[in-house]
């Protein structure tokens, strides 16, 4: 590595990240796609096995997406019967989702690719909690 050529792709902060991340969702599509889900897909399982029926602008806020790009994956979930779309009694407007029984029994296979990915990543849980909590400090510097 040639510290003093500030140029040089292997130099570069964000392709670290960019092709680790590109490495950790290819990582995910074998194991996930044996329980029927997208990497997409899972990120918002993730969060309705933490909080069920919440909206869907919570939804977006969590993963940092604008909703319209995350209403494709959701119409899918629904047709694959995972989810459903509650509209609001006093709002039409306003849309929660919430996990179907068949979604919510996925959440024992969610727990194996969990341990799955974390087994492959080859480093302890407290190693894993230190690059985790290092790189949500980044990502909060980054969005101010």
């Amino acid at each position: 590595m040639k510290l003093n050529n500030p140029l040089l792709l292997d130099n570069q902060l964000c392709f670290a990240l960019y092709s680790t991340s590109l490495a950790m969702t290819q990582f995910y599509k074998e194991p996930l796609s044996a329980i029927g889900l997208t990497y997409p897909q899972y990120t918002v399982m993730l969060i309705l096995w933490e909080q069920d029926g919440v909206s869907l602008k919570y939804i977006s806020d969590a993963l940092g997406q604008k909703s319209g790009a995350l209403t494709p994956v959701i119409k899918r979930m629904e047709v694959d019967g995972l989810v459903q779309r509650l509209r609001g009694v006093d709002d039409d407007r306003s849309l929660s989702i919430a996990l179907t029984e068949k979604g919510n029994k996925l959440r024992v296979q969610g727990l194996e690719v969990n341990r799955c990915v974390a087994e492959a990543c080859g480093i302890d849980i407290e190693e894993i909690t230190a690059l985790r909590e290092q790189l949500i400090s980044l990502r909060k510097k980054l969005v101010r």
